[in-house]
């Protein structure tokens, strides 16, 4: 069986059942003008990881492995969009007003959109979530369920709150979690320290986190 290099100890990668899923780079949160600009945050932070996620997606699909996208939206009558999310946050623009991408984290609408870069193939599939968790009112579970998938590498953003949340769900359902170090990234890098040094403390309780060259090596000869 093959070995992923990783922390808290090696990973032991189970081919058949390994998939990755690429949490919510979206053009509203690494572009200029986008939500995550509106509150504030240095986008710029999120540009750079974007070669390292694209070359664990290709890494993925010449190994013939499921790569799952997440992007998170809400439906434009905003049903699904809680007034305790939507009143957090920047007071001048929030969910479901009109930015400089169109609406914000609106589904369909361009801000929401994944990067370009990173664009989905048609083969793969793309979950439309409304909170922070991928699995929260969605139909992740099922769809891992039905490809038989048991271990899931992790990459996006951001690595607190969305990756985070969507590994520690994960975890508690029964899946074997690895997050790719250089290919997940926050606005705040004290942050992302802290989510890894969670993530993987007392012997990885939540999961394993690895560095992207680790993670290539190992699935392109499992």
């Amino acid at each position: 069986m093959a070995e992923i290099k990783a922390e808290p100890f090696a990973f032991p990668v189970k081919h058949g059942q390994l998939a990755l899923i690429v949490i919510d780079m979206q053009r509203d949160f690494a572009e200029p003008g986008g939500f995550g600009a509106s509150l504030g945050n240095d986008v710029s932070r999120i540009g750079k990881i974007v070669p390292d996620v694209k070359r664990l997606i290709q890494g993925f699909r010449n190994a013939g492995l499921t790569v799952i996208h997440t992007m998170e939206c809400h439906r434009p009558d905003l049903s699904d969009l809680p007034p305790a999310k939507r009143d957090r946050g920047n007071p001048r623009l929030r969910i479901g007003d009109e930015g400089p991408m169109g609406r914000i984290l609106i589904s369909g609408e361009p801000g929401t959109a994944i990067l370009p870069e990173l664009a989905p193939i048609d083969d793969e599939v793309v979950i439309e979530k409304p909170g922070k968790g991928a699995f929260y009112a969605t139909g992740l579970g099922e769809v891992l369920q039905r490809k038989g998938i048991k271990q899931l590498v992790f990459a996006g953003v951001t690595t607190e709150v969305c990756v985070q949340t969507t590994m520690r769900e994960a975890n508690d359902r029964g899946y074997e979690c690895l997050l790719a170090e250089e290919a997940t990234e926050s606005y705040f890098p004290e942050f992302k320290a802290a989510a890894i040094a969670m993530i993987r403390a007392q012997g990885a309780i939540v999961g394993w986190t690895a560095h992207v060259d680790d993670i290539l090596k190992s699935i392109a000869h499992a």
